[in-house]
């Protein structure tokens, strides 16, 4: 038996319950894996809520660490005792839990399980938005919405390593320079400063070739303004809520503007494209490059408590569950 927060019903963070689960014997090509670390990101949030529909009940969580006690026929790749960390499927807020062996990545020595927690996800997140989806070159000059939180932090960091400016919009001062020690050119204050008329000035006019927005709602259509023609919008959260409908034609009159809506599971599906993932997020923080930045922690129990942080906007870096 295992403990485990369960939801019975979407809702607040009231409805992640502590309780005794059956974990079971691992089928062919599973694993079960000891969690000794688990990542809070924002898509658990949406999973709660039902934003995002799961199967009632579920056990939330795309993210985790921790090590393999126990394997199925046919499973290659991994062995029982290896130091392991995986981003997807849901399920991860638990003490242990079967997952695809193929799912898994094993994790350098340096590496310790807490970091793979933090960085799986967002670290991974990241690989895609700045080399897969829009391929930042050196020179450009990018936007990050929530510069300071998890996904923004990385993002800042691996942008600067691959030669771009960094724009970053925050919320307060503290944020704004905790930002700057983690390669943002220009941090925005949101909440004094208009960030398209900022945008405008740090670019002498000229814009943006992609804008990265993880708040949604309340930035999407300003976004849209930051761009030049054929400038590319990269929706990928909606902290702030669902961004509202917008006819086609809007992007047209902004100046030919491409708009996508990216999901890391589209972009790692594949066994060898989860590797390479993993495997440049790894040499990346392994050098020194990007430097992770765990801003606070809870006990796995205390889910709640750190759902209700995200939410409030308490949280910088990333947010750790430890088991």
């Amino acid at each position: 038996m295992a403990q485990a927060i369960r939801i019975h019903k979407t809702g607040g963070p009231e409805v992640l319950n502590w309780e005794e689960i059956e974990v079971g014997d691992p089928g062919p090509g599973q694993v079960r894996v000891r969690h000794e670390a688990v990542g809070l990101n924002y898509i658990d949030v949406y999973h709660r809520t039902g934003l995002y529909p799961q199967p009632l009940p579920f056990t939330p969580g795309v993210e985790g660490a921790g090590t393999v006690e126990a394997a199925g026929e046919g499973v290659a790749g991994v062995r029982i005792g290896d130091r392991v960390a995986y981003a997807g499927p849901v399920g991860s807020y638990s003490e242990a839990r079967l997952i695809d062996a193929d799912r898994l990545v094993r994790l350098p020595d340096a590496i310790d399980f807490e970091s793979a927690a933090a960085m799986m996800l967002q670290g991974m997140t990241v690989r895609m938005l700045l080399r897969a989806v829009h391929r930042v070159e050196p020179g450009d000059t990018i936007l990050v919405h929530a510069a300071a939180g998890g996904v923004g932090l990385i993002m800042c960091q691996w942008a600067k390593a691959l030669g771009a400016t960094v724009i970053g919009t925050v919320s307060t001062e503290a944020k704004a320079e905790l930002a700057r020690a983690h390669g943002c050119d220009h941090p925005i204050l949101y909440t004094e400063q208009d960030f398209v008329a900022e945008v405008g000035r740090l670019t002498g006019g000229e814009k943006l070739p992609v804008v990265y927005d993880s708040v949604g709602k309340d930035t999407f259509l300003k976004s849209l303004d930051c761009l030049h023609p054929r400038g590319v919008m990269v929706s990928y959260g909606n902290a702030s809520g669902p961004p509202d409908p917008i006819p086609p034609g809007l992007l047209a009159q902004k100046g030919s503007l491409f708009l996508t809506r990216p999901t890391l599971y589209h972009y790692i599906a594949k066994r060898e494209e989860l590797e390479q993932s993993a495997t440049e997020l790894f040499d990346l923080v392994l050098s020194g490059k990007v430097k992770l930045k765990i801003g606070q922690g809870f006990s796995l129990r205390e889910a709640a408590d750190a759902h209700r942080a995200l939410e409030a906007r308490e949280t910088t870096g990333s947010t750790v569950l430890t088991v």
